[in-house]
């Protein structure tokens, strides 16, 4: 009977903790909407830039075999440009997923068997896209000579050559940058938030409330501690997932000094936002519970493992307001492709205004209360 007394209190604990029993409803229909849309085995809206230089008959058919397969499937979001430079320049920045470019005389190649090419520049440090993009290009060339007729007795088989800006990189070496958002986030876990509900729980906020501290006092201190712990952090598990995929940080001091304001950005704004979300918490159970639900919602939309583009709109449109995904782009331009401040500006502005409000609304909402 005293097991049961037992079973009676803890049942009367739970009970008392609606948002342990809701969260433990909804959790798992969460991640299963959260991750069953962001593994979807069709890819859709890949942005591509086209520079058509021929302006022949079997260029245009090119073009209209593409914007088929832009209005049907959606797997392509095409864009046309007169400059292949400014063409590629978009690829290395992340603009767009691929290149393609249709040389002058294409079409007069196709007719005179003289071996038409295209070519197609693919940032392969997204792999999957990649791969999607030069499979939608070649399926679309074998189509090419499809409603012409031509006066001679065949037409030449048209080719394209797939060109990769950047060096080969496995899949494992293209996780890194999402690897080290995941410490950050990680890093937040642990501190910040979670030791002011520490704190909390065992007796030892009432001493704050001994002070002249005050509640900008209170919140900077407990974030600037957590940034420099998650920073640190980071780095560590930076070095370590670099050293074990055998990726190179190039770029010199520049790119050092970007990176590094990129995961201080990170770090201070995913402080700020689990504070906002955690700061009148006082129970480590509820940290938990919401630890592990924003990890899901804000990680797997992040483009760290799929393209955002072809999450569906509903979630596409979260990724837009989500940290994580600036913060993956601007990981991958630095670590990956050595980019420099213009593919990762808008990154920056991102967190920096995410950051501020986060900041703004953490310090207006805690309480310097018991």
């Amino acid at each position: 009977m005293r097991a049961l007394a037992i079973t009676e209190r803890d049942l009367r604990r739970f009970s008392r903790n609606p948002i342990v029993l809701i969260a433990s409803i909804l959790m798992p229909l969460v991640y299963l909407v959260i991750m069953g849309n962001s593994f979807q085995g069709e890819l859709k809206h890949l942005p591509i830039v086209v520079v058509d230089q021929d302006n022949g008959p079997y260029a245009r058919r090119m073009l209209e075999l593409l914007q088929a397969i832009q209005d049907g499937p959606h797997t392509l979001d095409m864009t046309r440009s007169s400059d292949q430079r400014a063409a590629i320049e978009g690829v290395k920045n992340g603009f767009y997923k691929g290149a393609l470019i249709i040389p002058p005389r294409f079409s007069e190649d196709v007719v005179k068997h003289v071996n038409p090419q295209v070519g197609l520049f693919l940032d392969n440090t997204d792999s999957i896209s990649a791969a999607g993009v030069s499979s939608v290009v070649s399926r679309s060339m074998s189509y090419l000579k499809s409603g012409y007729v031509s006066v001679r007795s065949t037409l030449a088989q048209s080719q394209f050559r797939p060109v990769e800006l950047y060096k080969k990189i496995d899949y494992d070496a293209s996780l890194v940058p999402g690897i080290i958002v995941m410490a950050i986030f990680m890093g937040t876990t642990f501190t910040g938030a979670f030791s002011l509900v520490m704190d909390k729980f065992l007796g030892i906020h009432e001493s704050y409330l001994s002070t002249p501290l005050t509640k900008m006092d209170i919140v900077a201190g407990i974030i600037i501690s957590g940034v420099l712990v998650t920073t640190l952090l980071s780095f560590i598990v930076m070095m370590g997932g670099m050293f074990m995929t055998g990726v190179k940080l190039a770029g010199g001091l520049v790119s050092f000094a970007l990176l590094l304001l990129t995961i201080v950005l990170t770090a201070l704004g995913l402080l700020s936002m689990v504070f906002v979300v955690l700061g009148r918490a006082d129970h480590p159970r509820i940290v938990g519970v919401t630890i592990g639900f924003l990890n899901v919602i804000f990680f797997f939309p992040s483009g760290a493992v799929y393209p955002i583009e072809s999450l569906p709109g509903w979630l596409k449109a979260f990724a837009r307001v989500n940290p994580e995904a600036y913060a993956v782009h601007a990981l991958k331009s630095l670590i990956l492709k050595s980019t420099g401040f213009v593919a990762i500006q808008g990154d920056i502005l991102f967190l920096l205004v995410f950051t501020a409000v986060m900041l703004c609304i953490a310090t207006a909402t805690f309480k310097r209360t018991m």
